[in-house]
C-alpha cells in the first residue's frame, strides 16, 4: 500500500497543476479591484470618510443575500481607509469579527474580550464578570485619544446567540468615553432582523442602511473571468464553463462566492481524474457535491424535532409530487412515538416546515382553503438522487 501511495503522488506532482493560485477563488480574498459595485464602494466611503478628520462616521447597516459582496467591500473600504489614516497620521483602528465564527461571538462576554484582545489588550476566555470585562475594553481604547469601526459581520448571528443588548451597549459607550469615538458596521444577510431587534438599539445602530443587490449572471461573468485569469492555467477553463457558472449563481440569488467555490472545487474534480482541462462534466459534478455537502451538514445539525419533521416528509413525498402539512401529521406523530419524543402540535410542526423551506430543502408555498383556512403546500427543492443518502442519515441519528 504504501509503495503505491508513494507512486500515487509521485505521479500527481509529475503532473502540471490545473491552478496558479487558488487563493484567487477563496471568499477570504480582497480583490485589489472589485467589479460592480462602485456605487456601494463610494457610499462607504463616504459615510466613513470623516474618520480621517477625528470624525465619528455614523454607524452603517448593510443588508444582501450571501455572496452579493457585502463583506469583500466592507473589507476593501475598510484597507483604503486604514491605508490613508496611516500617511495622514490619523489614529484610526478597524476591527472586523465574523459573527458566525464559534467561541467568538456565542455569548457577550466573549465577543467584548474578542474585540479588547484585537485592540491590544488582555482578556482571558473565561472567568470574570462582563461588566469586569466591558471596564478592560473601555481601559484599553482610552489610553489614547483614537477612532475605532467596529465591522461585525453576520450580526444577526450574534443577536442570535448573545441577544441585543450587547449592540446597545456598544452604541451608548460612546457618551462615557473621553478620549475614543467607536462606529459600528453591522452586516447581515437577514432582510429583516432588524425589523425584530429592541427599537432602542434599532434607533442607535442603523442611522445609515445600504442594501446590496444579488449580481446578475452578466455581472458574474465578468467576476469570474478576472478570477480564471488570477487562479487557473492560460486555457485550462473550456469554454461554456464560465458561463454555466455564472447561471448556476444567478440562479442561486446572485450569489458570487457560490460561483467562485463551483470552479474551484470543478477545478479539483478535474485534478483528481488527472485531467489537463475543466469543462462542464467537472462543474456539474461539483454543483451536485457542493449541494449534496450543503444539505448533508444542514440535516446532521437539525435539533431532533426538525429530523423527524423531514423524514416524515420524505417518507411521503416519494409517491406525491407535493403534499400539505396536515399529510405529514400522523407520519410524524408515528415516528415521534418510534423515538420516544413528544409529539409537538400540528401548528408547532408547520413552523418548522416553513423553517425546513428557509433552508432550502424543501418548498412550502403557503396556500388558502378558503373557509377550511390556510395549509403549506410542499414539495422537494433538492434533488432527487440526494434523497436514499439523506434518509440513511435520518434514520440513523433518529435510531429508527
Amino acid at each position: 500500500m504504501n509503495i503505491k501511495l508513494n507512486k500515487f503522488f509521485d505521479n500527481y506532482l509529475e503532473k502540471e497543476p490545473l491552478f496558479t493560485n487558488k487563493k484567487y477563488l477563496q471568499s477570504n480574498y480582497t480583490p485589489q479591484e472589485i467589479m460592480h459595485r462602485d456605487n456601494q464602494i463610494e457610499q462607504i466611503a463616504g459615510i466613513l470618510a470623516p474618520a480621517l478628520r477625528m470624525e465619528k462616521p455614523s454607524n452603517i447597516f448593510i443588508y444582501g443575500k450571501t455572496g452579493s459582496g457585502k463583506t469583500v467591500v466592507s473589507k476593501y473600504v475598510s484597507e483604503q481607509l486604514i491605508n490613508i489614516s496611516k500617511e495622514k497620521g490619523v489614529s484610526l483602528k478597524i476591527v472586523y469579527l465574523n459573527c458566525k465564527m464559534k467561541r467568538i461571538s456565542d455569548t457577550e462576554y466573549r465577543i467584548i474580550a474578542q474585540l479588547t484582545n484585537s485592540l491590544g489588550g488582555k482578556v482571558p476566555a473565561t472567568g470574570l464578570p462582563t461588566d469586569e470585562v466591558y471596564k478592560l475594553f473601555v481601559n484599553e481604547i482610552e489610553k489614547q485619544k483614537q477612532l475605532i469601526i467596529i465591522v461585525l459581520d453576520e450580526i444577526d448571528q450574534l443577536v442570535a446567540k448573545a441577544g441585543d443588548g450587547i449592540l446597545y451597549n456598544l452604541t451608548r459607550l460612546n457618551s462615557d468615553l473621553k478620549q475614543t469615538q467607536i462606529s459600528l458596521i453591522g452586516i447581515s444577510n437577514d432582510l429583516v432582523f432588524i425589523d425584530n431587534i429592541d427599537p432602542r438599539v434599532k434607533s442607535s445602530l442603523s442611522e445609515e442602511e445600504l442594501v446590496f443587490p444579488p449580481y446578475n449572471a452578466l455581472q458574474l461573468q465578468d467576476i469570474l473571468k478576472k478570477r480564471v485569469k488570477l487562479a487557473f492555467r492560460k486555457d485550462v477553463i473550456k469554454e461554456g464553463v464560465v458561463e454555466k457558472c455564472s447561471a448556476y449563481a444567478a440562479r442561486e440569488h446572485g450569489d458570487a462566492r457560490r460561483a467562485l467555490e463551483l470552479l474551484r472545487v470543478a477545478g479539483e474534480l478535474a485534478e483528481r481524474k488527472g485531467e489537463n482541462f475543466v469543462g462542464i462534466k467537472h462543474l456539474d459534478d461539483a454543483e451536485e457535491k457542493i449541494e449534496r455537502d450543503r444539505i448533508v451538514d444542514i440535516v446532521t445539525t437539525q435539533p431532533k424535532q426538525f429530523q423527524i419533521s423531514l423524514l416524515s416528509i420524505l417518507s411521503l413525498i416519494d409517491d406525491k409530487k407535493s403534499l400539505f402539512t396536515g399529510d405529514i401529521y400522523d407520519i410524524y406523530k408515528q415516528n415521534c412515538k418510534t423515538c420516544g419524543l413528544k409529539p409537538l402540535t400540528q401548528r408547532r410542526v408547520s413552523d418548522i416546515v416553513a423553517e425546513l423551506d428557509m433552508l432550502g430543502i424543501i418548498n412550502a408555498k403557503v396556500i388558502s382553503k378558503g373557509r377550511y383556512g390556510r395549509t403549506r403546500e410542499i414539495s422537494l427543492a433538492i434533488p432527487q438522487s440526494t434523497l436514499p443518502k439523506i434518509k440513511d442519515l435520518l434514520v440513523d441519528s433518529l435510531g429508527l
